[in-house]
Formats: structure tokens, C-alpha cells, sequence
């Protein structure tokens, strides 16, 4: 999936369909010229109803289509026949996806399973025709209810990745090149910071033809927790990964304290992210000979409290470790 297509924050217009108006109609027929009244009840109006979908990944097919109006209900007829009932209007999104009321940001509801529907603008009711409102003093109402109007509102769509491997790290720590080499994603790579603006997913490939997912998510400042760089953009995007990835460059000048600052702005935009998981791999290690590896396993083993593994995405080193590793810890 490339960088462009992903869309993860949309805002939509939806309008539920009216109800359809009650029947004020007198039944008339050869040889009965008073029959009472025989009005049908209006149709209810269409919903707009939200409902996952377990093959999309992205809201990038709602870009472009930001209207969604439900049909209205067809009006009462003669002889207590009822109106159609409008047609509903779905609007498909991936797992893992928030819907909130644009105008007070308030969330409404999640879609986390397939299939799931859930309500999102209700049809306006039909009207009852006026034979519900026969009586022995009123033999023949000539009126009806009409129906009632449907409901409209503006909401915020905002897609929280659903990943079982999340990739946590600096701006520029090779992220995205260890996306592409175990998976058959393309992310953007290039050298300087903030190359990847969005997510980036891939399947991982493993053992005796099983798969995982991996989200490569843009790299993590200090401040993001407040906001700073990217912020809260992407660090949502961090909640929905069963497991967090930490990817430290063998090169940083301290890879415990890095690690602390990744595990801190977590811990400040929401505490519940320390539940997870975690494994810190040491990437660019290709770049050490086996006298530095030895030297900074020693001083890691005293300052790291995670379990870490050496790798390195352009050697090609460590990465079916890697694999093993992930894959032990998403099935325990």
C-alpha cells in the first residue's frame, strides 16, 4: 500500500431518509359508498448505518464521497397498505475504526469486528394512517400523521491501525527499510527524518506458509505525547498493535536512553500502551564487528530492562530471529 493511499481521518455528511406520510384515504368500493377510513401507515425512512470491513485497511475510498443521504419512506396507501421503507445507506470502513460527531468530537462508537452495523443517523418514523384513529365517536378521520423527518449530522471517521506488530523509534531509525525487506510493502526510504508521514502496513511472511501484520508508524519526537511533530497523529495509530517493536540504531549514543524516551512518550499519551509487549532490536548492526557487538551486549544486559536482538535489514541479518521472536510472542 503506498503512502498516498492511506487515508486514516475523514469527515462525512450523513442525512437519514423521513418517514413516508400516512394514508387519509376512505375505503370506496361498488354498492359500499361509506366504508370507513382504510389509510396505511407511511414507510420509515432509510438508516445510515456504519459497518466494518475485515478486506479494507484505509478510509481512502471515502476521499472522495463525503454525502451520504438515505431514501425516504414511500407514503401509506389504500386498504391499510403500508409504504416501502426507504433504503438504508452503509458506509464500509476498516477495523479499528472511531466515529465521532465532527461538531462537539464526542466519540459515538468503534468498529473493531467484521460485518458489525451499527447505527450511525436513524430513518425518521412513518406516519399512521387514519384508520389507527377510528373511534366510536369518530367514525371517519379524514387525516393522518405525516412522518417524521430523518436525522443529519456531520461525523469525524478516524482509523486506529489494527496490527499485531507495531514499529516504534526515532525519526530515520530504519523502519521503513525493515518493513519493505520482510515484507512485500514500499514505503518511501529515504535518508532524513520524517520520510514516512502515514502508516505503512505489511504482511509478514512466516513458517509453514502463517502471516503476521506490521505497521510501520512515522517516528515518535520528544513532546509527541503534547503533540509535537506528528503528535497524537500517529501515536494512536500505536494502541490497536499487540506488540510494539522498538527500533534502535546501533549507532545511537545511548541505546537505553532512547529506548526510556520511546517508553516515556507512550507512557504520557496514554499509560495502558505499557501493557504491551515489547522487544528492542538493535538495527544497523551490520555496521559492528563481534569485539563491539560483545562490549555492548555487556552494557546493555546492566541498562536495558527488555529484551533486545541484533539486526540489520540491508545485510539481511538476525531477521528470521527476528520472525521467530515475534511470532513466539503473539502466539503465548
Amino acid at each position: 500500500m503506498t503512502e498516498g493511499n492511506f487515508v486514516d481521518y475523514v469527515k462525512v455528511y450523513v442525512c437519514s431518509g423521513k418517514g413516508g406520510k400516512g394514508s387519509a384515504h376512505l375505503h370506496r368500493e361498488k354498492y359500499i359508498t361509506k366504508g370507513g377510513p382504510d389509510g396505511g401507515d407511511g414507510g420509515r425512512g432509510g438508516h445510515v448505518i456504519v459497518r466494518g470491513n475485515s478486506n479494507l485497511w484505509t478510509l481512502y475510498h471515502l476521499k472522495f464521497k463525503k454525502h451520504f443521504r438515505a431514501d425516504h419512506g414511500k407514503d401509506g396507501g389504500k386498504q391499510r397498505s403500508t409504504g416501502a421503507n426507504g433504503k438504508d445507506v452503509y458506509i464500509d470502513v476498516p477495523l479499528g475504526t472511531v466515529v465521532r460527531t465532527t461538531d462537539t468530537n464526542e466519540i459515538l462508537f468503534e468498529i473493531t469486528e467484521d460485518k458489525e452495523e451499527i447505527k450511525v443517523a436513524t430513518g425518521g418514523k412513518g406516519g399512521l394512517g387514519n384508520w389507527h384513529f377510528k373511534s366510536s365517536t369518530r367514525q371517519t378521520p379524514r387525516y393522518a400523521q405525516p412522518g417524521l423527518a430523518g436525522e443529519e449530522m456531520n461525523i469525524t471517521l478516524e482509523l486506529k491501525v489494527l496490527a499485531d506488530v507495531g514499529l516504534v523509534g526515532f525519526p530515520n531509525a530504519g523502519k521503513s527499510t525493515l518493513l519493505s525487506v520482510l515484507t512485500a510493502a514500499k514505503p518511501k526510504i529515504a535518508d532524513y527524518e520524517f520520510t514516512t508521514l502515514k502508516p505503512n502496513l505489511g504482511i509478514v511472511e512466516y513458517r509453514d506458509y502463517q502471516s503476521f501484520v506490521m505497521a510501520d508508524i512515522p517516528g515518535i519526537i520528544e513532546g509527541a505525547a503534547e503533540g509535537k511533530g506528528l503528535g497524537h497523529y500517529f501515536l494512536r495509530h500505536i494502541e490497536r498493535n499487540s506488540i510494539l517493536l522498538f527500533l534502535i540504531p546501533a549507532d545511537a549514543k545511548d541505546i537505553a536512553e532512547q529506548y526510556e524516551i520511546l517508553l516515556d512518550e507512550l507512557r504520557r499519551y496514554n499509560p495502558e500502551m505499557l501493557d504491551k509487549e515489547r522487544l528492542v532490536a538493535i538495527s544497523k548492526s551490520d555496521m559492528l564487528d563481534e569485539e563491539l557487538k560483545a562490549e555492548l551486549k555487556t552494557e546493555l544486559d546492566e541498562t536495558l530492562a527488555v529484551d533486545y536482538i541484533f539486526i540489520s535489514s540491508v545485510a539481511q541479518q538476525g531477521l528470521m530471529e527476528l520472525k521467530d521472536r515475534l511470532w513466539k510472542m503473539l502466539n503465548s
